[in-house]
């Protein structure tokens, strides 16, 4: 009986899907648009957005952090990459939405779809408050030849919304400067300098979270993400932050006014921006700044588009940044070092203790929160237990929560906001006995996680030169994975940062991110056979020097993260000498550091998870 309601509602849900999609295209015909293109962004490109943003999620289901839905009048596709297509799969099945597999051989890119789908001189209709300038630039560009014209004017998914969430208005709060390490002052100071170097007068910052860095606020508007909605204009004697006035509290705005910073409404940006005197030279980015943001600038002022100056300085740590992180690094070491003895302890019970996935994260989040300075978590965690763990963003949240059991493999990726920095961990941790494939696959998981840690490597690097050492040891085994090895990290903010990190290769076809000192990073293989299991392993590391030759500056990675690997599901047959080496030695910090926190049973414990191979 419970399997016919759970059908029932499925099917329930998917006609309601349908139903939004049919009310769109009603929409699109009166504004006589042939297509229209939700993407997931909120008005600031921000990578997860609040829940008052979610127009592609409502109108298609899908849920996933990252997809653009293109609805026509008889078809829909929905874009999204390799970390979501089974997900998306499972959820586009009978909506009437068919899934586009992103970077798959003969899947059209969005822009190619459109060309082929519009009718000459037809219309593409879209919120231009959530399609950056540079985006909206490119569609325009290819759309031409065609006559094909874009209507950027109307939000017809957020109209169709009934109930849809309040706009954000979370409170702002101040970050102290022994957490920041830099005043508001100086960091403003060093944005002027590169305001003066661009040849520009005047910036206009649209990116939430190098806002919150360069006036040391964070906020309360986005889901594990201390950010808030607001925009800001910089000249050389003053500097506007537009933001909801009631998030910010007396205290707050007068500390901002001290360093010369004004309060203003958060829409009353677009106003102002039309009233730029002439002769202006305003630096932009276009690939943040949304399109009708842009469209605002008067004809008279010149735009100098550029990379945000703060978004590279952000991503550099300073030292009192890097001390904090590796606090808060040992703090979460604790917490998820604890979990895994309690799941291990539990697990092994007879009979043995009813465990859900869900279960799992709460039981973490009570570690967490047990530690010094801890706010929430960074991202929705993912306990994917067995064939789940092929998932690769898996959510037990959607009603997918099971039991595990004392077998197979729980793939456990979660993260923490501390005062101290931005955390994200995953371990893949064994229930019960492993067969030599899990533990072979395990260890190739393992060996492109420590060699990647163990770079040396020449200044001028970037993630595209690095990559292949996480992958080399699944290579090896004909295997893979379909996403980067690496991201970089916020503090105390986006869990996913530019422009660092690991990849084969860059979307925009660049070579990526030159890594310097300071930058914070995530190294994170893994294996996903779907109906298996799932194995991925994930530390955060930052960049340092690593002494200087006649041959140049060469460079190395401090792993911070502080969790012992599963002692149990590693076989050292298939490690080299040096691999085992490199277990050992971070085993022995791992030990070293977290042992005078624990009582007598959990030290024990560690004592032997982290003896040498």
């Amino acid at each position: 009986m419970e399997l016919i309601k759970s059908t029932q509602q499925a099917s329930l849900d998917k006609a309601i899907y349908r139903a939004r999609l049919g009310a769109l295209r009603e929409k699109m015909r009166e504004h006589r648009m042939d297509a229209y293109l939700i993407l997931t962004d909120d008005f600031h490109a921000s990578e997860y957005v609040g829940d008052y943003f979610k127009c592609r999620e409502y109108i298609s289901g899908f849920t996933g952090s990252a997809g653009t839905l293109v609805v026509t009048a008889d078809e829909a596709g929905l874009w999204t990459d390799g970390r979501y297509f089974i997900q998306a799969r499972d959820q586009l099945e009978g909506t009437g939405i068919r899934l586009m597999k992103m970077g798959e051989k003969g899947v059209p890119a969005i822009e190619e779809f459109l060309k082929e789908s519009i009718r000459e001189g037809g219309c593409l209709g879209y919120d231009g408050r959530t399609v950056s300038a540079a985006r909206a630039g490119q569609l325009e560009e290819v759309l031409s030849s065609k006559k094909i014209s874009c209507d950027g004017n109307h939000d017809l998914a957020g109209g169709l919304w009934e109930n849809r969430p309040a706009f954000p208005e979370g409170k702002i709060w101040m970050l102290e400067e022994e957490y920041s390490g830099r005043s508001r002052a100086e960091k403003l100071s060093f944005l002027r300098e590169k305001m003066r170097e661009a040849g520009a007068d005047c910036h206009l910052l649209a990116s939430l979270d190098d806002i919150a860095w360069l006036y040391n606020i964070r906020g309360e508007d986005i889901a594990y993400t201390p950010v808030a909605l607001a925009y800001s204009l910089i000249e050389d004697n003053r500097a506007v932050l537009y933001v909801c006035p009631a998030a910010v509290s007396a205290e707050t705005e007068a500390a901002l006014l001290m360093d010369g910073v004004e309060i203003r409404p958060y829409l009353q940006v677009y106003e102002d921006v039309k009233k730029l005197d002439g002769g202006r030279k305003l630096l932009v980015d276009k690939t943040i700044v949304n399109t009708t943001l842009i469209g605002s600038v008067p004809d008279r002022v010149t735009i100098i588009n550029r990379p945000d100056p703060t978004m590279l300085e952000k991503a550099v740590k300073n030292p009192v940044e890097m001390d904090n992180i590796r606090q808060a690094h040992i703090k979460d070491g604790l917490a998820l070092t604890r979990l895994i003895y309690w799941l291990k302890k539990e697990i092994g019970k007879e009979p043995m203790t009813r465990i859900t996935e869900l279960d799992v994260c709460r039981k973490l989040e009570e570690f967490r929160r047990q530690g010094e300075g801890y706010l929430y978590q960074s991202f929705s965690p993912i306990s994917a237990y067995g064939e789940h763990g092929a998932i690769v963003h898996y959510d037990p949240e959607r009603g997918t929560d099971v039991p595990l059991r004392a077998e197979s493999f729980l793939l456990l990726d979660t993260g923490g906001q501390y005062l101290q920095g931005t955390t994200d961990v995953t371990r893949t941790i064994s229930l019960g006995p492993l067969t030599g494939e899990q533990k072979k696959n395990y260890t190739a998981v393992l060996r492109g996680n420590l060699n990647l840690a163990a770079a040396r490597f020449l200044y001028g690097c970037t993630g595209m030169n690095l990559d292949c050492l996480a992958r080399e040891p699944l290579w090896e085994l004909g295997l893979d994975y379909n996403h980067g090895t690496g991201h970089g990290v916020g503090y105390l903010l986006n869990v996913h940062e530019g422009p660092n990190g690991f990849r084969l290769k860059e979307r925009d076809g660049s070579r990526g991110a030159v890594f310097e000192e300071g930058m914070l990073t995530s190294d994170e293989p893994g294996i996903y056979l779907e109906g298996k299991y799932g194995i991925r392993l994930e530390n955060l590391m930052l960049c340092r020097k690593a002494g200087k030759t006649d041959q140049g500056q060469f460079m190395r990675f401090d792993t911070v993260t502080m969790v012992p690997y599963d002692r149990e599901a590693i076989d050292p047959d298939y490690m080299s000498e040096k691999e085992l080496a490199r277990l050992n030695v971070y085993h022995a910090r791992v030990f070293e550091t977290l042992s005078p926190y624990l009582n007598h049973e959990e030290k024990a414990w560690l004592a032997e998870e982290t003896r040498p191979l």
